[in-house]
Formats: structure tokens, sequence, C-alpha cells
């Protein structure tokens, strides 16, 4: 029986089994336990005898008639007094066969025709007290008095394998639909307990992992036409090598577009990276202050080929935990790629707010900015703003991404705005106390 709705059932069944078995049991040794002197049957039947005895040798049968009647009534029960060959002293019946079959107080009393007969015990050639009753509940069906237990127990039983059953089997069914390749298979339930923390766990699990096989194949997709066409270029390039005179222009033809794959290699490696396990991260403290730093006097040369300048302004020193060289990266994206596009004469501006548990970074540039509704889609892999302009500015639209992602592995979230003129992005990580 492997079904947990049939396991929970009969352990429910079982348990119910068991428990009126142990009161039963403990029932009978509790009684058989106790001693003649406190059975309260037994000296009631005494007591019932000598009144008996009493009024039979006062009155005669007339009056042990009257007493016997009186007890009847308040006992509910039918009480004779014989001799001991059990002839009724009142009628002068033969109540032998009732005595033969009565069982001798404190033993348990034996069924006789339906009814349970107690006999006093026996004396010296004295009268004999019979009681006969007629029990509400026969002693041998007791068992038939018990099944409403039985009934309301497998009533709960079924009620609970249900109750606990029936989610497993729907969280059995979006699995193995989400298996067949259906991403779209959700529970959606709203439980409480640990099957709803479970369900639950499951939702989000499928829903990180459509995005991420969604993102793969866009991903792919985007890699693929990205290699198409430098890979086209080479190949011209190539015949034109083999059949043109003028093979320098050739070769400076094809090194620009080797030099295009080993960039896009690079970010795609940057890339992945930054995908990577963040358990598999080397975190140490990294002075963020000295860190801007160090990428400003790196970026100034290039800054000043394209005719701008690169400032650095800080409030106050701030140390974040976490790998230096994803951060590195991540700034040193958003950096080249405003110098990028910063307009000659201008300045790009980076600056770094200090907070008790938060640094802001601030990169802003004084160029044409994006389209508002590019602002969020800028930090997708291989997203341009203008396909001209990347392209003859080197790009491969993954530096922003690469960012993006860092962060997010340090905790950190990164936005843009259009700065009017220009460009801002700011990032915001968490930093701790300076050791």
């Amino acid at each position: 029986m492997r079904s947990i709705f049939s396991k929970i059932l009969l352990w429910m069944l079982g348990t119910t089994v068991v428990s009126l078995a142990g009161f039963g049991l403990t029932t009978w040794l509790v009684s058989a336990s106790q001693p003649e002197r406190i059975n309260l049957i037994g000296r009631m039947q005494a007591l019932q005898l000598e009144g008996a005895r009493q009024a039979y040798d006062e009155g005669g049968p007339e009056q042990l008639a009257r007493y016997l009647r009186r007890v009847n009534e308040l006992f509910e029960a039918e009480h004779f007094l014989v001799t001991p060959a059990g002839k009724d002293l009142v009628d002068g019946q033969d109540r032998s066969a009732l005595l033969a079959n009565a069982s001798t107080a404190p033993r348990p009393p034996m069924p006789h025709g339906g009814r349970l007969v107690l006999a006093s015990p026996p004396t010296d050639g004295g009268p004999r007290l019979l009681v006969s009753i007629h029990p509400r509940f026969a002693p041998g069906n007791f068992v038939l008095y018990y099944l409403w237990i039985l009934v309301v127990v497998v009533g709960l039983g079924y009620a609970l394998a249900v109750h606990l059953a029936r989610p497993l089997r729907g969280l059995r069914l979006a699995v193995e639909r989400f298996g067949q390749g259906d991403l779209s298979a959700r529970i959606g339930s709203t439980r409480s307990d640990e099957i709803g923390e479970l369900a639950r766990a499951f939702d989000q699990m499928a829903e990180r992992l459509t995005t991420l096989m969604t993102a793969q194949r866009r991903f792919l997709q985007d890699v693929s036409h990205e290699l198409r066409s430098p890979l086209a270029r080479l190949a011209l390039a190539v015949r034109l090598a083999r059949s043109s005179d003028d093979r320098t222009a050739a070769l400076d033809r094809v090194k620009k577009d080797v030099d295009r794959l080993s960039r896009l290699v690079d970010e795609l490696v940057q890339l992945t990276a930054a995908e990577g396990d963040p358990r598999t991260r080397n975190d140490e403290e990294v002075p963020l202050h000295e860190l801007l730093e160090t990428l400003v006097d790196d970026c100034a040369l290039e800054a000043e080929a394209t005719g701008c300048r690169v400032t650095f302004r800080r409030d106050g020193p701030a140390v974040l935990v976490g790998d230096r060289e994803l951060i590195r990266r991540a700034f040193e994206n958003v950096l080249r790629n405003a110098v990028r596009y910063a307009p000659a004469g201008t300045v790009v501006e980076v600056e770094l707010r200090s907070a008790p548990d938060t640094a802001t970074i601030t990169v802003r540039d004084y160029g044409t900015g994006v389209p508002e509704e590019a602002l969020a889609a800028i930090f997708e892999p291989f997203f341009r703003v203008g396909e001209d302009r990347s392209r003859s500015g080197g790009g491969v639209g993954l530096g922003l991404s690469i960012a993006r992602r860092a962060v997010e592995l340090h905790g950190g979230r990164i936005s843009a705005r259009n700065a009017g003129p220009g460009l801002g992005v700011t990032i915001e990580l968490p930093t701790v106390h300076e050791s």
C-alpha cells in the first residue's frame, strides 16, 4: 500500500482499534484487581439477602413478596429468595435452572436467556438470593455499540487523507507538466501549512527557471546574431584578400572584425562570471572610494582622447564586502559607457554619497540621453539604443548588463534616468563600517 491516502486512513483505523482494545483491557485489569471487600455488588447483594431473610422470618411469604417488590422497583431487576435446591420461597416455583446458571458475586455475571443472573454465595443450608437483570446492552454485542466510534474515526481519517493527499497529487501533476515542457504549470496554493509552503516553493522555482530559460534562449539568439555579422565580413575580407591587389586594406578589415570578436568573447566571459554561483565569489572588504578614484584615473586618458574629462566627488569613505573584480568591472563598464557617449568639451561626473548602511554612486554624462521607453531595457544583453552609434563605438551591448548582474549579486540595485541633458546611472550598494 503505497498511497498516502490509504496509509493515513488505515493508520487512523488501526489506532482506534488498538485504543479501544487498550481501554477494554485496562478496565478488565482494574476490575479484576479489586479485592472482594470493596466489591459493591457483593455488599449490596448481602444487604438484600439479609433484608429478604428478615422479611421471610417475620412475615412469611407475603411479607417477603412485598419486600422483593420494593427491591425490584428500586433496582429495576427481579429478586428471588430460594432454598439451596432452588425452590422459590414466595410462590414455590422451581428456580433450580436459574440457580445453576447464576454467577456468584463478586465474579462477573454470566448471561442466561438474555439475562444476567447473580446468586448470593451458598451458606450452611440457608436460603440464597437470586438477582435476574435484563441488561440494556448485551455483553456479547458490546462491539456493535462501539461501532459508531469506528465510523466517526474512519470518516475523520478520510477527510484528513483527502486534505493531505489532494494537494500532493496536484503538486505531482504540476511537476509532471513542467517536466514535459509546460513552463506555465503552477499550483497557486493558498494553504498556510508545510504543503502550501512546498507548493509556493515550487511556483517560485518554476518562475525562476522559466525566466532563466527564456533569457537563455534570447541570449543564444543574440549571440548568434552578433557572431553572424563579423564572421560574414571576415569570410568576405578573406576572399577579397586573396583576389585583391590591396591586401593591406583587406587585412586591416580582417583585424577590425577579429578585434570585435575578441571584445565580444571577452565580454561574454565577463557576463558568464557575473552570472556564476555567488558562493564561488572571493568576498573581501572593498573600499569603494579608493576603487572609484583608481577607475577615474584610468579613464581620464580615454576621456581626454575624446575631448572630455572625468571628475570625482565624494562625501566620505564607503566599504563594501564583495568580489573586488566584479565590482570593479561593474563600475568600469558604466563609466566607460558614459565616456563613450559624452560629447567633446563636456564632463562625466562621478559622485559617491555615503550613508550608514548604503553607498550611492552616480555616473552622469551630458550626451543625448536615451528615450524614456528604453531606460529599463539598456541593462538587457545586446540592447542598443542606436545601432550605428553603438557599433561605431565598438560596444556589443553587454557592458551595462554585466554591471547590473554584478550589482544585483551584491544585494544592490542599478537604475538609469535622463538627466536633461545626458544620462545618469545610479548604483546603490549595501556597505559595512570600515574596519
